[in-house]
């Protein structure tokens, strides 16, 4: 493997486990993610939309990185060459399916891709519950400060 691949995956991997812990530790979104009940709130769905964006990219450019070595996708079972442009395009698209755990099995990854794609599906598959869990945390916090107030 290709020395700067290997580096810029690495990068793309740290920001994207700082993001998302920088999310599950509180980070800036504490204060924001105050929901009153019955209300729905724009910065939380906006929070867990960027969350999902830079996982479904930082995974993609890592496929991408990847794959400029060897082929890491197959399409439809079979190995083809394609662009550099077209590569980009299958990594991102098997990055947004194995996210969100559709896994239509149009694209099938091989050799190091397949302990990629199983991290990014168990992380897709937490992420949401996290999210949720975050939210009650923080209910529960701002309710005891808010009673310590008084």
């Amino acid at each position: 493997m290709d020395v700067i691949s290997l580096i810029v995956a690495i990068g793309v991997a740290v920001v994207v486990a700082v993001s998302i812990l920088d999310f599950i530790r509180g980070g800036k979104t504490r204060e924001r993610m105050h929901v009153h009940e019955g209300q729905f709130s724009f910065e939380i769905f906006y929070t867990l939309l960027m969350i999902y964006l830079i996982v479904i990219l930082g995974f993609g450019l890592i496929y991408f990185v990847l794959s400029m070595n060897h082929i890491l996708l197959v399409e439809g079972g079979e190995l083809r060459e394609v662009s550099m442009f077209g590569s980009l395009i299958h990594s991102f698209y098997f990055s947004g399916v194995t996210l969100l755990t559709i896994g239509y099995g149009d694209i099938t990854p091989i050799g190091i891709g397949r302990i990629i794609a199983l991290i990014q599906a168990l992380i897709g598959y937490v992420l949401p519950a996290a999210f949720v869990l975050k939210i009650v945390q923080n209910n529960q916090y701002n309710r005891e400060r808010n009673d310590d107030m008084l």
